[in-house]
């Protein structure tokens, strides 16, 4: 097992590039980038950093220079042959070649496209643009970046001692939430934590904390880099990303509200079981779910990742039973800022009535809380987004309006072509 802290002190990170392969990203990228390829791959897109916590001041911390070696360090990689093998041959959700052939061939040689970088006040503009089956696969290697950066940025300054204890610290508080969720029954959780962890070699210590602290009750990594290292399932379906680039796309009001149902057609016609799980927030869950039609009901099961979680997995289980679906049958997983609390009130609650299950991201992976001064590791919201298609703005409304996005205008005409009203503004953490 790497000792991080020393790694840390001697070599002030230069000899671990922040992201090292082109599948250091999380599994839903690599299902949606070859749905894209397959249905959109002429579309031209635009992905915009978008820094929620403003009081973060990244360009201050962050030194140009060396966020443009990191990036141009990403330009450079190619997917190696051992890559490729695991890609191509590995089973995925009990599926053989989940890759087809044509589009292993083109990520094979693909580079990614150029960035555009830009100090604005003391915070960066980073954009991307390009064909849509490039471009977004920037937006994981770029928030990893960004975020690792910033976390060596704080403890580039730390001892050799201050660093071994707040590792130490670290590691403690991750296994004392790994043993309260041992005794968790029914339990079935993911690692979703790369776009937003401390460190490449922090997050792949966690999974392996997860692996030996809960075994069975693990149940994989959405981190590809990682699933293929630590023989663990690769976790991940389907992203907010189709549904606004298709929404972007429609031509009238019409073809805007069967955007979304549009997008899981084509992803019907792609999978099945477990990878045909629904994402319904993107433009209101309850409205998505009244409007959905009948086949849908049949899918395996829902993702929920914003708003109030326990309401909005209630109005599934009310929907599938009003579609003639037994809950019990279905799943519902959870991802939306989960901590171990969180996760161990919803697994009581919908245990006998569903099958919960979680993905754990930014608390599992970059949870340094309170460990150093002015808490100056706390975990913040970053993100990257699609926010143009084809030259047109792209919106997401979310169950939360504080992740709404998008110019105002267009916002309130998919408020009214969605039947979206007044929502609860809920803090958005992470």
């Amino acid at each position: 097992m790497v000792d991080i802290a020393t790694r840390v002190y001697n070599h002030k990170w230069k000899i671990d590039p922040i992201v090292r392969s082109l599948i250091d990203t999380d599994f839903y990228k690599l299902l949606m980038c070859q749905s894209v390829f397959r249905n959109k791959p002429e579309t031209e897109v635009a992905f915009s950093l978008i820094n929620r916590t403003t009081r973060i001041p990244l360009a201050d911390l962050i030194d140009e220079g060396e966020l443009r070696e990191q990036l141009d360090h990403i330009r450079s990689l190619r997917l190696s042959r051992g890559e490729s093998t695991w890609l191509r041959g590995n089973t995925f959700y009990g599926k053989r070649q989940m890759f087809r052939p044509d589009f292993m061939e083109w990520f094979e040689n693909l580079r990614l496209p150029a960035y555009h970088l830009e100090r604005r006040g003391d915070q960066y503009e980073l954009t991307f643009e390009g064909s849509w089956p490039e471009v977004m696969l920037w937006e994981i290697p770029a928030l990893a970046v960004l975020m690792e950066l910033r976390s060596r940025a704080v403890l580039d300054g730390m001892g050799r001692f201050e660093l071994q204890v707040l590792y130490a610290r670290a590691m403690t508080r991750v296994w004392e939430k790994i043993e309260r969720l041992r005794d968790v029954e029914p339990l079935g959780i993911a690692d979703f934590g790369t776009r937003r962890r401390h460190s490449f070699l922090w997050q792949d210590w966690c999974v392996q904390a997860m692996m030996e602290g809960l075994g069975r009750k693990f149940t994989g990594t959405s981190n590809c880099l990682i699933a293929m290292r630590r023989e663990v399932e690769a976790i991940g379906t389907n992203a907010h990303e189709l549904p606004m680039v298709y929404a972007a796309l429609a031509e009238d009001d019409a073809a805007l509200a069967r955007a979304p149902y549009d997008v899981l057609s084509d992803w019907h016609e792609e999978h099945e079981g477990n990878l045909r799980i629904i994402l319904p927030d993107t433009y209101g869950t309850r409205g998505f779910l009244e409007r959905a039609p009948d086949w849908l009901a049949g899918w395996t099961g829902i993702r929920i990742d914003s708003g109030d979680p326990a309401a909005a997995a209630r109005i599934a289980i009310d929907w599938w039973r009003q579609r003639g679906e037994d809950p019990k049958q279905k799943r519902v997983i959870f991802s939306d800022g989960l901590d171990v609390e969180k996760i161990i009130e919803l697994s009581r609650e919908f245990a006998g009535e569903t099958n919960a299950s979680f993905g754990w991201g930014t608390l599992l992976t970059n949870d340094f809380r309170g460990l150093v001064p002015d808490d100056a590791l706390a975990p913040f919201s970053l993100v990257c987004k699609a926010v143009a298609a084809n030259g047109r703005p792209t919106v997401k409304l979310s169950d939360n309006p504080e992740k709404a996005m998008g110019p105002p205008d267009e916002i309130e005409r998919y408020k009214r072509v969605f039947g979206v009203g007044e929502q609860e503004r809920l803090a958005v953490v992470v």
